[in-house]
């Protein structure tokens, strides 16, 4: 079985960091991509950052470009989002995914994790 565990999350005060880690187990982790993703109340989901595990390229989102870093540590099976200069509109659930080949989707999620950020 394939299984995404997020944590990390937490409140912390606008301007603040906190970093998210992402264990991910079942899979052959040099071969999958793995994505953060979150959701805001009353919002649709959006993709934040996602890295390739084999190269370790980067993606990320507008809005968390230059404050955001994703990272692997594949031997450790984990992927981390630091995340820096918080501002309010980045409280959301934020949940992890991977995807094992391209075009496929992303069918592997962890449970999410809760980022709530005070101003």
């Amino acid at each position: 079985d394939v299984q995404l565990q997020a944590s990390g999350g937490g409140l912390v005060q606008a301007g603040g960091s906190l970093r998210l880690s992402c264990a991910v187990s079942g899979l052959t982790f040099g071969n999958s991509a793995i994505a953060w993703f979150r959701q805001a109340p009353g919002k649709e989901r959006e993709g934040v950052a996602c890295i390739v595990s084999d190269n370790d390229d980067t993606v990320y989102s507008d809005s968390v470009k230059g404050r955001f870093t994703i990272a692997s540590d594949n031997a450790k099976n984990t992927v981390y989002l630091q995340m820096n200069s918080l501002k309010s509109e980045d409280t959301a659930v934020y949940y992890c995914a991977a995807a094992t080949r391209p075009g496929g989707g992303y069918p592997y999620w962890g449970q999410g994790t809760l980022v709530t950020v005070s101003s």
